[in-house]
């Protein structure tokens, strides 16, 4: 019966990685051929240093440019990575099997891996269209959400084969205060003006989707180390994580994208 299950998830991997790579190639045909207004798109990121001023004798704060970001095609590589993590589940039988192994004990290494990195590029994408553009800032975004996911992967690792009644959940709580840090930052700078009003619609958007997106996951792992009702099978908890990577990703992909073409 186990056998069957991994068998059908197997499967149902190959799909939702398809579907993840038909989109990225959508993405990136829009971004570079098509729409030209998101190709066009390229926030500049900037580096902010003290230098010192000669004629008052003082360190002033100073701002350089480093390059401008890639914006759409990234939006691109986001779903990409998540295709390649359905298709390092799916085909290679030596991963396959690990994988396999890995979820009847309780655990999915591939899945925080592959969050760590993709949803923290996502983040950062998001933090560009709230102002953020300094590479120091973008860079703890990018690793705090990181870190969060990475708490997952440790909660997993923690509780592996432990009953109910007897789980750790200290991972869990840390990495969900390491998520909500990013989004501290990203609140401070769309609420500078204190005009709420002039908020555009694609903003409250973007936020009400990751809000629900934050919020959906950790239930479920609630769910799986509940027990509760279908979450007794970690299995079937791996099928809602896999369902709502492809829902999550694919709104705040295409919402991101348009987005930057309200810019």
């Amino acid at each position: 019966m186990q056998e069957k299950a991994l068998l059908k998830l197997r499967n149902f991997n190959k799909l939702m990685g398809a579907l993840h790579f038909i989109q990225g190639v959508a993405m990136l045909f829009l971004a570079t051929s098509v729409i030209q207004k998101i190709g066009e798109f390229q926030p500049t990121i900037t580096q902010n240093f003290l230098a010192f001023n000669q004629e008052t004798k003082t360190l002033e704060l100073a701002s350089k440019a480093l390059f401008d970001l890639p914006f759409g095609i990234l939006v691109a590589v986001f779903l990409f990575i998540s295709a390649a993590a359905h298709a390092l589940v799916s085909f290679p039988n030596k991963l396959n099997a690990i994988y396999s192994r890995d979820l009847e004990k309780g655990i999915n290494k591939f899945r925080w891996f592959e969050y760590a990195l993709s949803s923290s590029i996502m983040i950062v994408l998001i933090s560009t269209l709230f102002g953020i553009y300094d590479i120091a800032s973008l860079v703890l975004i990018f690793a705090v959400n990181a870190s969060m996911n990475l708490f997952g992967l440790v909660m997993e690792q923690l509780n592996s084969m432990r009953e109910k009644d007897n789980i750790n959940w200290g991972p869990f709580i840390w990495g969900s205060i390491a998520g909500i840090a990013p989004w501290i930052a990203i609140l401070l700078y769309m609420f500078g003006t204190g005009n709420f009003g002039q908020v555009p619609w694609f903003v409250w958007a973007i936020v009400g989707t990751y809000f629900v997106a934050f919020n959906t996951f950790p239930i479920n792992m609630i769910l799986q180390y509940k027990k509760v009702g279908k979450w007794k099978d970690y299995i079937y908890g791996e099928r809602v994580y896999i369902i709502l990577r492809l829902v999550a990703k694919t709104f705040l992909a295409w919402l991101v994208v348009l987005g930057a073409m309200q810019l």
